[in-house]
């Protein structure tokens, strides 16, 4: 039954709403919005905007009734760049994609994946030397697109730099807000845009060279990596993708198995940093369960500090750090009649920061998963990979390179943030990056990772 209550509304000005608001501090205005009730009215200019911040009600959108919403302006503006892939298409073409990619992330497939992303990291880390400073959210951005290039193309995959730099280069145009809030921009025969043209031009160039090289492969030896499984994946009827459709998957399988993980390992050094009893519990763990080898597989269900550490580091700064859906149907939620076209965002930077659901909200404390806290939060309380139909095809695969690549390191190396560096500060852009980079300090650790040598060196 719809309310005839008004709902309460975000700090705005007259015409303009809350459009000022948001992109002068958008995680701080988010967040205050979030204690004004489960559901607030935000306007930006003339479109109708609602910040939903209650987990039943979030429960409701993402798993409950999918089939009422589109993705939102950002995944439009995405859709332009990187072309219609799982993150950006709709309806029954988003279904028909989900299904053929779907078994190239089942369980028992990613777990292949495992030897190759340690070996990545090792390779790193000798490249690393003690007692000096390194930029390393550029460090993981360039491990994990190495491994994610290995997992798409194979062991002998060209360099995935080209293919990295192409698609940061259009992400920062893209996570220009003037272009989303004024669309018509982008159409406009601006330097920006010709940019953008040109470097998706040599995108498409490049991942054409692979996708051909692909196919050319002999039957037999096709089917060992991502692309080789894209390519011989069939639908129910017998077809199968467009060289077109299997270009746009690349894209967005790039974009995200490798952002996304850099994002949150880099938060994880950051906070390891200013906690060093977390990191503490951390090598104690990595001695017991790896006794100085090198972390495997099967060792995954026995670091389960490693674990509630990345849980609690996309607890705090989640990636995904924004939801968006828009309304394709009329609908009532929480009593309120909403139109199609209406805007809904859904924040778990804010709402894993709400202390009705998480204890001492703002503290890093991963411990608080070690007694089954997952099991008990409501649906929808905690969203670091989405929920529903659409959540991430690659969740199971984040977390096992981030818990694998977490312990690698930290076995042979201590972090310590940058003193003469620039404040770290959050920058929600299409992924919740660093303002000012992130430069820290490395320690070699010691052969035997041993809790004396980092106990003495703790304050």
């Amino acid at each position: 039954m719809a309310t005839s209550a008004k709902l309460p509304r975000g700090p705005g000005i007259p015409i303009a709403g809350s459009t000022f608001h948001y992109f002068r501090e958008p995680l701080a205005f988010m967040d205050a919005a979030s204690k004004l009730g489960d559901i607030v009215d935000l306007r930006f200019f003339h479109h109708r905007a609602f910040l939903v911040n209650e987990p039943a009600l979030i429960e409701q959108v993402l798993v409950k009734a999918p089939g009422s919403f589109h993705k939102d302006m950002f995944a439009n503006e995405l859709k332009r760049v990187l072309g219609e892939g799982l993150l950006t298409s709709e309806g029954d073409f988003w279904k028909r994609q989900r299904r053929l990619i779907q078994p190239a992330f089942h369980r028992d497939r990613i777990a292949g994946y495992a030897k190759i992303m340690v070996e990545h990291t090792t390779r790193m880390l000798d490249r690393w030397r003690p007692e000096t400073t390194l930029d390393l959210h550029h460090e993981m951005m360039k491990l994990t697109s190495d491994i994610v290039a290995h997992a798409l193309f194979g062991g002998d995959a060209a360099d995935p730099s080209e293919v990295a730099w192409c698609i940061e280069a259009m992400m920062e145009r893209f996570g220009d807000p003037i272009y989303l809030m004024l669309p018509i921009l982008n159409k406009l025969p601006l330097p920006g845009n010709r940019k953008v043209g040109e470097v998706r031009a040599r995108l498409d160039a490049v991942v054409g060279e692979f996708i051909a090289r692909g196919r050319a492969r002999p039957k037999d030896a096709a089917g060992g990596d991502l692309l080789g499984m894209l390519l011989a994946a069939r639908d129910e009827d017998g077809s199968r993708m467009t060289d077109l459709q299997v270009r746009d998957e690349i894209l967005i399988l790039f974009l995200a198995g490798h952002e996304t993980t850099a994002l949150a390992l880099s938060w994880t050094f950051h906070l390891l940093a200013n906690h060093p009893e977390v990191e503490r519990a951390l090598v104690d763990e990595l001695a017991t369960v790896l006794q100085g080898r090198t972390p495997t597989l099967e060792d995954l269900p026995k670091l389960r500090v490693a674990e509630q550490i990345v849980q609690e580091t996309l607890r705090l700064y989640p990636p995904a750090w924004s939801l968006g859906r828009q309304a394709i149907e009329p609908f009532t939620l929480g009593g309120y009649p909403f139109q199609p076209g209406d805007w809904l965002w859904i924040i778990p930077f804010a709402l894993h920061r709400d202390a009705r659901w998480f204890s001492d909200p703002l503290a890093f404390r991963p411990t608080r998963w070690a007694d089954g806290l997952a099991k008990r939060l409501p649906k929808g309380a905690y969203l670091p990979f989405g929920a529903g139909p659409r959540i991430c095809i690659g969740n199971q695969f984040a977390m096992m390179e981030a818990v694998l690549l977490l312990a690698t390191i930290v076995q042979r190396f201590s972090l310590r943030n940058d003193a003469s560096g620039p404040r770290v500060e959050p920058d929600p852009s299409i992924t919740l990056r660093f303002k000012h980079g992130l430069r820290m300090g490395v320690s070699a650790r010691g052969a035997n990772s041993s809790r004396e040598a980092l106990t003495a060196s703790a304050p």
